[in-house]
């Protein structure tokens, strides 16, 4: 009896080594952006009506990828919407006259890790605009949420940049304040597109901040408030 059973225990465990493993699926690629192009000025939206025009979004073909998702986001009023296509291309109606960023999400078999590309930004061209306001500041640091050490003196550094599809940025100003970032505390002219200030801040408090760019004809940009805590 005790010879049938070990036969049937080793007959069971070689059934099981010889049950073929299920394949780990690979992983999608991340897809390269071709268009709308990167920090430029969109005219080739086929307009719709006076507000709006249909923009074509394209971009690569990625490895092992079944569907893909479009991210388009309105840099003036931060609203995302998400866009799914099983094609490498797919057109959005959009309003003119706006800023956005994009970036397109690769999705494989179940199973396998999404792949991300990398983030575009562009200005839809509107209707007889010939100049535009320049893109909102991209707040590099502090990050919103973040906590910050000040040096000996109480000071911190405020980091952005900013772009402008016209090449005509005039100058920054600095809001900064413990409620809502309503205070003009520094106005700069524009020397680069990547800037840096000082200023100085009490331990152990809360503060908002945002850049307004403005441009040579005054039309400007908010980057939205950020806030942060000092240590």
């Amino acid at each position: 009896m005790k010879k049938i059973i070990l036969l049937f225990t080793g007959l069971i465990v070689l059934l099981n080594s010889c049950t073929p493993e299920e394949p780990i699926p690979l992983n999608p690629s991340a897809p390269n952006l071709i268009s709308p192009a990167n920090e430029e000025t969109c005219f080739d939206g086929i307009s719709i009506n006076d507000s709006q025009s249909n923009v074509e979004f394209r971009w690569s073909s990625a490895a092992n990828t079944i569907s893909y998702e479009l991210v388009v986001t309105n840099l003036l009023t931060q609203s995302s919407k998400i866009f799914p296509s099983t094609s490498n291309q797919t057109t959005i109606a959009l309003s003119k006259s706006e800023p956005y960023n994009w970036s397109v999400k690769s999705i494989g078999e179940v199973g396998s890790v999404p792949s991300q590309s990398i983030q575009w930004k562009f200005y839809l061209a509107g209707d007889a605009v010939i100049n535009y306001a320049p893109f909102p500041s991209e707040l590099i640091s502090p990050r919103s949420g973040a906590n910050v050490t000040p040096n000996i003196n109480k000071l911190i550094e405020l980091n952005w940049n900013a772009l402008d599809v016209d090449d005509d940025l005039a100058q920054f100003e600095v809001y900064l304040d413990k409620s809502d970032a309503t205070t003009l505390i520094k106005t700069l002219e524009f020397q680069t597109e990547e800037v840096s200030i000082e200023v100085e801040v009490e331990n152990n408090t809360t503060y908002f901040w945002k850049i307004i760019a403005i441009d040579a004809n005054q039309n400007n940009s908010s980057s939205g408030v950020y806030s942060f805590r000092t240590n």
